[in-house]
């Protein structure tokens, strides 16, 4: 039950700014203001862009618009490089913050029982989890701190949230350097290319064990 009550803590620790800043981040954050603000740091648009992505970890910075302006500025290819980036490495200090408090601090915080719950939970859905989370609103932080509490292995932790990543990271930069208007059936049918990549890539995961 402790592993829910703290699923439950970082989601709302995460929709705060959201509900405070939210509406105001969305107009300075368009797909226009996110070219416009990038365009500023002329050569550095780059690391501007990269450091909002690492941002939306805390701030209700809408990512998908930064990665589609990233998409406009650079066009498809670095773009999603950039944005695929961003994305991953949000994912992985997530976890990695989390994952540094230790065994012993994550039974303290958890309990004995829900954080056997958790590595079971992980052990054998982490990867499923990690990367369909990288698609849904807010979850993909609070997934990823959940994976750290649990020891999920590195290894598999982030090849999960690299499949994740760069199909999303990608997906949005082909949009905005493409100037589709109604992207909708281009974010569905991407959406499955995450899933597809983990069930080729768990195969090299199926012996692994919790460190």
């Amino acid at each position: 039950m402790r592993l829910l009550w703290i699923f439950l803590a970082l989601a709302i620790f995460l929709l705060i700014p959201f509900l405070i800043w939210g509406e105001s981040m969305k107009e300075a954050f368009s797909v226009q203001g996110a070219v416009a603000w990038l365009q500023n740091y002329e050569d550095w648009a780059w690391a501007a862009g990269l450091g909002l992505l690492l941002l939306d970890f805390l701030l209700s910075i809408p990512g998908t618009a930064v990665m589609s302006a990233l998409g406009y500025v650079y066009g498809t290819l670095l773009g999603g490089i950039i944005s695929a980036s961003g994305t991953f490495l949000t994912g992985l200090v997530a976890y990695s913050l989390c994952r540094a408090l230790g065994p012993h601090a994550a039974k303290k915080l958890l309990g004995e029982k829900d954080y056997h719950t958790g590595v079971g939970l992980f052990s054998n859905a982490g990867g499923y989890i990690v990367v369909l989370s990288r698609w849904m609103p807010l979850l993909p932080e609070v997934v990823a701190c959940m994976a750290g509490l649990s020891r999920m292995p590195v290894k598999k932790f982030v090849s999960a949230v690299a499949c994740g990543s760069i199909p999303l990271g990608f997906t949005f930069v082909y949009i905005g350097s493409t100037g589709i208007q109604s992207p909708t059936l281009a974010i569905i049918l991407s959406a499955g290319i995450p899933l597809v990549l983990w069930l080729i890539v768990r195969q090299f995961f199926k012996n692994e064990i919790y460190e």
